[in-house]
């Protein structure tokens, strides 16, 4: 048994135990959201679900610990309870990865119910620790005050570290599974310590090979990314249908599609759309000051500068990670023609000088959605004056269902621009089918019989949006319930 003044357990190591537990839960948490991205992506329901887990984890942890506490001596359930827990966490990454490869594409709430799981188990027994650690430190009533406030301080003070460090530190530095295993390893050192100090090696045998049986799978299981960002799980796929073709996968989406040969060659609808609202609005060869919020694999910028030479690109991309992957794996070079700065594409366009820009390119996005404050009246008014008075503003919007965000971007657009124009599938524009709307605006009328004209046959122009849009909400800074109003995609 340890002894300590005031209790079997010292301060110091108690102040140890609280804090690094509360730390360990929420370095679960935070990994938990970038572990499920890859299958059903990153969205505020998501991370609202993956918090509401976490802390009912907390919740009935701490109750049942602090309930057996009573019943049965902590020093002899600590140690084991530390193990465990750790044995669960180097289990989460194989169950969740394997899970999510058989269900890629579908079941998401399957998924998500398969994290939810294993989430909840070590988040569990780790909130249970320091009630246990307060128990044991109470040598008598006089001080429970003075014990309790001093470890749940020192508790929720591990959980500002964990969480601060995850997010600054560890997440952008180190693999998510790295993280895990670390965790694990962590958890599982240091519950068998205590059991082996109160109880014996016998009581350690069966979590530790638990753990080690965890670490063991996770060198096996699927890996469903190349390389782990601090935003996406990213990878880079060789079309086997055409010599030099590479699409860029960021979490579950394909997200952009180069030819290494063939900058001018375009795959995508909307790209193509992209392209088809340019070459109509300017004459042909005529170079541009283009600003491009959100990179992926730079298609727009390839494609610009082999059409439009002396075009100049601005390119904010917030992740370092995917520009590297650029550079790396699909051949870009950065120069006089193409510039490519590190930084929030809302920070980006604030930077920028006012009438500076012909063309503004918006195609960010944070799984299959819009991150929300790139969506705002704010930041469109801010385009405004970014772009002269002859620019073009385009936006890709992906939604299906109803399209209630598509439509809610779109009078979002109008409440800035005079002239505001939506490029689409037909079925698309007659709401019986979603996708990719290409929103278009601009302080000069759209040249609709030039850009219908270089349109793909499948796709139309429309100009007159008061029936498509109706009655949906213009987003702001104050109200932009993007996710809420996001319908994905599913089968």
């Amino acid at each position: 048994m340890l002894k300590g003044e005031g209790g079997p357990v010292g301060q110091r190591l108690a102040i140890a135990l609280a804090f690094g537990s509360s730390a360990a839960v929420m370095v679960l948490e935070l990994v938990s959201l970038r572990l499920v991205a890859p299958y059903i992506g990153l969205t505020l329901e998501t991370n609202t679900a993956v918090i509401g887990v976490a802390l009912a984890a907390i919740a009935t942890g701490a109750a049942l610990g602090g309930k057996f506490a009573d019943v049965m001596p902590p020093e002899r359930s600590l140690g084991p309870l530390m193990l465990f827990s750790g044995a669960l966490v180097m289990v989460i990454l194989p169950v969740v990865r394997w899970s999510g490869e058989a269900f890629r594409g579908g079941a998401n709430e399957l998924i998500f119910l398969v994290l939810a799981i294993t989430l909840f188990a070590p988040a569990a027994l780790l909130a249970a620790v320091t009630p246990m650690v307060t128990k044991l430190r109470l040598a008598s009533l006089a001080k429970t005050g003075t014990v309790v406030g001093r470890l749940s301080a020192y508790a929720t003070v591990g959980g500002i570290v964990g969480t601060v460090l995850t997010g600054f530190v560890f997440v952008a530095t180190v693999p998510i599974s790295t993280i895990i295993l670390t965790l694990g390893a962590v958890l599982v050192v240091v519950g068998a310590a205590l059991t082996f100090l109160l109880r014996g090696v016998q009581a350690a045998v069966k979590p530790v090979a638990l753990a080690v049986i965890g670490a063991t799978l996770t060198l096996v299981a699927p890996r469903p990314c190349e390389v782990e960002t601090a935003y996406h799980c990213a990878r880079v796929v060789a079309d086997p249908n055409r010599d030099g073709g590479r699409t860029l996968y960021l979490d579950q989406a394909r997200h952009s599609y180069v030819d290494l040969n063939d900058p001018t060659h375009l795959e995508f609808e909307y790209i193509k759309s992209f392209a088809a609202a340019i070459n109509g609005n300017w004459p042909k060869g005529q170079r541009l000051d283009a600003l491009h919020v959100g990179g992926g694999g730079l298609t727009m910028p390839r494609y610009l500068t082999a059409t439009r030479p002396g075009t100049k690109n601005q390119v904010y991309e917030i992740d370092p990670a995917v520009v590297d992957i650029d550079k790396r794996e699909l051949g870009v070079k950065t120069g006089p023609d193409l510039a490519v700065t590190v930084q929030d594409g809302r920070l980006g366009v604030r930077s920028e000088a006012t009438d500076s820009s012909d063309l503004v390119i918006m195609d960010a996005f944070s799984g299959l959605s819009v991150p929300w404050h790139l969506t705002t009246r704010e930041l469109v008014s801010d385009v405004r004056r970014v772009l002269r008075p002859d620019g073009l503003y385009l936006i890709n919007v992906i939604d299906h269902g109803q399209a209630a965000f598509a439509k809610a971007e779109i009078r979002t657009v109008q409440a800035v621009f005079p002239y505001v124009a939506v490029i689409a599938r037909k079925d698309e524009l007659s709401g019986r089918t979603g996708g990719n709307f290409v929103v278009l605006a601009s302080d000069q009328p759209i040249k609709v019989p030039e850009i219908s004209a270089l349109l793909e046959p499948k796709m139309a122009l429309q100009d007159q949006l008061a029936g498509f849009v109706g009655d949906a909400p213009i987003l702001t800074d104050d109200y932009a319930p993007v996710d809420q109003l996001l319908t994905p995609y599913s089968d």
